[in-house]
């Protein structure tokens, strides 16, 4: 029976009836034929509604509802019932629409229904794949409105607008296809990328599918007639754990292709000659295969690169004798883009290192494609954490109170890997807690009391971090003392900076600006910008210092100062300070020398624009300002500005009474006196510091005993002349007479 209908006997059913057999409804008729009580199915309709040939069945009367039960689409994956016996397996479209309209109208179908029809003396098995519900109250309104839902079931009408598509190993060639409906359903309808553990992506997602599949939902011929040719290749790039794996292999998920192959770069080589460039051969075998078969109505193969810089170097930059890496790419090349390329072909490459890739694959025709796969976004963060807690809260596993919202706003620079690892610590805190003892594992545990609670997530916050973040730890050191306001000068200072910050923040022309701090050794440059640098609530903020590079040579310094700032570019808000630049590029005096390679390259990074949506703040800090004008560095600043030292008696009064524990206020007034008219914060704050760890030695006494040492632990007020002798230790002259009586001991 060709007809999906059913029948019965006259005895049960007089007329045409809707008869609903357990998950399927269909159009039931009487038959003389048909004994009473029974009913008759073929094959398919029993599989379609999980019947035996034996089954004794409750049968109802289906009411047909009124509203939102018209199929606004239908889509039908087609196909030979006996594709073997075929002699011509092309089908013209627009007549078989036409000829299931007039056969099945008025049919109710539910979504994965197999049904026969017979045409033009095949017999083709449809398998519904896709429905669309159309409210009957907007009929004659607008059609885009009138789409309610995706329903299980639906009723095929008039207006219904049949897509018909191909399976995968269908042999069906369509011909006269409407131009509005594709041959072949590329994407799987049943999916959406939160259940397939993707997220942060939506813009990159839509960036791939406009330049790789757009072209390929249309009909062959219509792409043919506009003379363009499918995107062959994509790249996907950017930090590691951002998720360019992951989404290589779900996009093979939700296409209709062929079974996706998914090659790791190094799974490619092979010590024996030549076999690495058949192991790359082997890859397009099945593609070259049906192409040559069934030419553009071909399905579409997708084959996945990861670590494709494993063996797609630069040619000519791999010194191993072998030239294997320059033959792989070679041979990639040529089955990309060479005389017998395929149509039917998509390959997706990921790496973290786009610049070692070689440039003949990057251009159109081949790798045209290069998507960057960059840190999410607070919206990105939230949908990644959503995603890895979506089973622990549908299991009421997680506390009602934690704010992913809240938690998507705190981890800036997290990568969606990295949000994960936070997920996971979370969950250890929580298991951990509801093992009592950790020497009797096999006491029992009660289930029924594991909650992951918010303060699981904030230690699990303070355990996983951003590798490509703010880390407080580098600033530690310059930030020890804090930072003192000691005036109007540091004040006007704070502001300007603070202003620079908010420019490069919120200024839609300014993605990147260049502040040099220079001022006398010891004024504070290096804490003032390492507090601005964290207090700015940048995602990623490094202090790039000489430091750390101590017995490096130039080549590598050079490579840590430029990788810092590729880093930086990864992140939409960056602050990069360049701590004591003398140093950095190893000036002295002697000679003068310096390294010229170290020089020029911070020339041309402070210079160096960040990508078009990323934005930069370089902060640098002097001791020599004549010396880097000279080597022509000031030039390469937007912005100098002096940090001060303290030449004013109030200047010196604040900051002594920030930071010191004086003895009376005569004595802080004396202090103040005696303290020269220019002086460094740094050395001031050193001075108090000596003052008050001071240890008083009587003059009889020539070695100190343990009562001097246990005095000199504890905090002691600071004295006129402990201050003063700690000044001349520090080597300070004092700017007033301390009287001929002052005791030097």
């Amino acid at each position: 029976m060709a007809s999906n209908k059913v029948y019965v006997s006259p005895e049960d059913i007089n007329q045409q009836t809707y008869l609903q057999v357990k998950k399927c409804v269909f159009i039931a008729e009487p038959h003389p034929k048909i004994a009473r009580g029974e009913i008759a199915l073929n094959k398919i309709q029993r599989q379609a509604a999980h019947v035996s040939a034996s089954e004794t069945l409750t049968c109802d009367v289906f009411q047909v509802p009124e509203d939102r039960f018209l199929l606004n689409s239908l889509t039908l994956d087609c196909n030979f019932v006996t594709p073997n016996a075929v002699l011509d397996p092309e089908l013209d479209a627009t007549k078989f629409i036409t000829h299931l309209k007039q056969q099945y109208e008025g049919h109710i179908l539910h979504d994965g229904q197999s049904f026969v029809t017979e045409y033009e003396g095949n017999m083709i098995l449809l398998r519904v794949s896709g429905m669309e519900i159309l409210s009957t109250d907007l009929l004659d309104g607008d059609g885009a409105d009138a789409i309610k839902e995706i329903p299980s079931l639906g009723q095929l009408g008039e207006k219904t607008d049949i897509l018909l598509t191909k399976g995968k190993t269908s042999i069906l060639v369509f011909v006269n296809m409407p131009a509005s409906r594709p041959t072949n359903t590329l994407f799987n309808q049943k999916f959406t990328f939160e259940k397939l553990g993707i997220g942060g992506l939506d813009s990159q997602l839509n960036n791939i599918f406009r330049r790789a599949f757009a072209s390929r939902i249309f009909p062959p011929d219509v792409i043919k007639k506009m003379g363009i040719k499918h995107v062959k290749g994509i790249i996907l790039y950017g930090p590691p754990g951002t998720g360019k794996t992951l989404m290589a292999r779900q996009i093979g998920k939700v296409l209709n292709t062929v079974e996706p192959k998914i090659i790791n770069g190094p799974e490619v080589l092979n010590k024996f000659v030549g076999q690495s460039e058949e192991n790359i051969r082997k890859l397009f075998e099945d593609a070259e295969s049906e192409y040559k078969e069934k030419g553009d109505n071909s399905d579409l193969h997708l084959i996945i690169f990861d670590e494709l810089d494993a063996i797609c170097k630069q040619r000519g930059t791999t010194q191993n004798g072998t030239g294997v890496n320059d033959s792989i790419v070679n041979q990639l090349l040529s089955k990309i883009d060479g005389v017998t390329a395929l149509n039917n072909l998509l390959i997706i490459g990921m790496t973290n290192r786009l610049d070692l890739i070689e440039e003949a694959l990057l251009r159109p025709g081949r790798f045209e494609v290069q998507m960057e796969i960059g840190l999410p976004d607070e919206k990105g963060r939230s949908q990644i954490l959503r995603i890895h807690t979506s089973s622990m809260r549908e299991n009421n596993y997680m506390a009602e109170d934690i704010n992913l919202d809240d938690l998507a706003s705190r981890t800036k620079n997290y990568s969606g890997a990295e949000l994960e690892g936070v997920v996971k610590s979370a969950a250890s805190f929580a298991l951990n807690r509801q093992v009592s003892d950790i020497n009797n594992l096999q006491k029992k545990i009660d289930y029924t009391k594991l909650k992951i609670m918010k303060v699981d997530f904030e230690q699990a916050l303070s355990e996983v971090k951003p590798a490509f973040g703010i880390s407080t730890n580098e600033f530690e050191s310059y930030l020890a003392h804090g930072l003192i306001n000691y005036g109007k000068p540091f004040a006007q200072l704070m502001n300007t900076c603070k202003s620079f910050i908010h420019q490069v923040e919120t200024s839609k022309r300014t993605n990147l600006l260049s502040v040099l701090l220079e001022g006398e050794i010891g004024s504070g440059k290096t804490t003032l910008a390492s507090h601005l640098a964290v207090e700015s609530g940048f995602p990623y903020v490094k202090i790039i210092s000489a430091e750390k590079m101590v017995g490096y040579s130039e080549s590598t310094i050079c490579s840590q100062i430029s990788k810092t700032f590729m880093d930086a570019y990864k992140s939409p808000l960056s602050i990069i300070v360049l701590d004591n630049i003398e140093r950095l590029i190893q000036y002295v005096k002697v000679g003068p020398r310096f390294s010229n390679t170290i020089l020029q390259a911070i020339l041309v990074l402070i210079k160096k624009p960040p990508p078009a949506d990323r934005k930069l703040l370089v902060l640098g800090t002097t001791g020599m300002r004549s010396v880097l004008n000279g080597l022509e560095i000031i030039d390469g600043f937007n912005v100098v500005l002096n940090v001060p030292t303290l030449t004013s008696k109030d200047d010196i009064r604040n900051v002594l009474l920030s930071s010191g524990n004086f003895e009376s206020d005569q004595t802080l007034e004396q202090v103040v006196k005696v303290c020269p008219e220019e002086i460094g914060i740094k050395k001031l704050l050193l001075v108090v510091e000596m003052a008050s760890a001071r240890i008083d030695v009587d003059d009889e006494d020539d070695d100190l005993d343990a009562e001097d040492v246990q005095e000199s632990n504890n905090i002691k007020k600071i004295t006129y002349d402990r201050f003063v002798r700690s000044l001349y230790d520090c080597g300070v002259t004092p700017s007033a007479s301390i009287g001929d009586d002052f005791d030097f001991q």
